[in-house]
């Protein structure tokens, strides 16, 4: 396959920016590349101005994202994407609003996580999950982690609240040594129920980043490898 016949991907980003960044950061280094040639086109629309997910999920109360994701994602076809993705989990409880408003495949990351886990812990009971709120409330993996037999463990009210408080503090821009630790926290918490195994299912939490005390397998990476593997193994 010569490099004019690989496939582009659009993404939808901006739900938050630095998420998308990271996204694009994984991709470049997946790639196997000797020069700028080898890389992956990308089309971006780093949209911050997308509803927020919070106040049409969580508050209740907010503009529904789907009607503007979907224009999003028109307008990535329209530019040539041959492929779209959705750096963000929360968002994909509006992934039906853009796949019904376009031609081309819009990848899950969601259901690819779960994949994933089928593929490399299928024998674990408990999997822990490191996401927003609005992921325990919209259950985007609940259906799939029961098909796999396996019981979410979420973090108690307190520290899901605490870490409720990271994602936002990301979103700001302004991470510290401390965050880190807070995160970590989290985590210890999980492992403490008997979690050997989480899912980092928000994409601040993967920009984040950090030494974390127990297995993860994180969405951002997921999204990214199916990235690669779809542009470079079609």
């Amino acid at each position: 396959m010569t490099q004019t016949q690989e496939k582009i991907v659009g993404i939808i980003g901006g739900m938050g920016p630095e998420a998308t960044v990271d996204l694009m950061q994984r991709i470049i280094r997946l790639t196997p590349a000797t020069d700028d040639m080898d890389h992956i086109r990308c089309i971006v629309d780093n949209n911050p101005k997308v509803p927020s997910r919070i106040k049409a999920i969580i508050e209740g109360d907010g503009e529904d994202p789907g009607p503007v994701m979907a224009d999003m994602g028109r307008r990535l076809e329209a530019w040539g994407a041959d492929f779209l993705v959705i750096p963000c989990n929360t968002a994909h409880y509006y992934y039906a609003a853009v796949q019904q408003a376009v031609n081309i495949p819009v990848v899950n990351m969601v259901d690819r996580v779960v994949e994933q886990v089928k593929t490399r812990y299928s024998k674990e009971k408990k999997i822990g999950l490191l996401a927003s709120p609005a992921v325990a409330m919209t259950k985007l993996y609940t259906r799939g982690f029961e098909s796999l037999g396996m019981t979410e463990v979420w973090p108690d009210p307190e520290r899901q609240d605490l870490l409720f408080r990271i994602i936002r503090q990301v979103k700001t821009g302004r991470i510290s040594p401390d965050l880190h630790l807070q995160y970590a926290r989290v985590c210890q918490y999980l492992k403490a129920q008997g979690v050997r195994v989480a899912i980092v299912a928000c994409t601040e939490l993967s920009a984040l980043g950090g030494d974390l005390p127990l297995d993860t397998i994180d969405a951002s990476q997921v999204l990214a490898e199916e990235i690669v593997r779809i542009v470079k193994n079609s």
